[in-house]
């Protein structure tokens, strides 16, 4: 995920809070962005671009191999 989906998510959440002080609302939304930020953190993701680059590398690994077994 990323800054703007995470933003779009508190945004969400946010209209969700009642609240009469937008101070507090303001509070609440950026705990709640913290904790979607370290959760997601905490769970290891790679982005879109790194997948694609490590699929690329494991594709050219695999045919790699495949060629020197047909040597041997």
């Amino acid at each position: 995920m990323n800054s703007k989906t995470i933003l779009e998510l508190v945004g969400k959440i946010e209209k969700l809070i009642p609240s009469n002080e937008s101070g507090v609302k303001d509070d609440i939304k950026s705990s709640i962005k913290i904790l979607i930020e370290d959760y997601l953190h905490k769970l290891n993701l790679v982005t879109r671009e790194e997948f694609d680059i490590q699929q690329k590398v494991l594709l050219k690994t695999r045919l790699k191999i495949e060629e020197l077994e047909k040597k041997l």
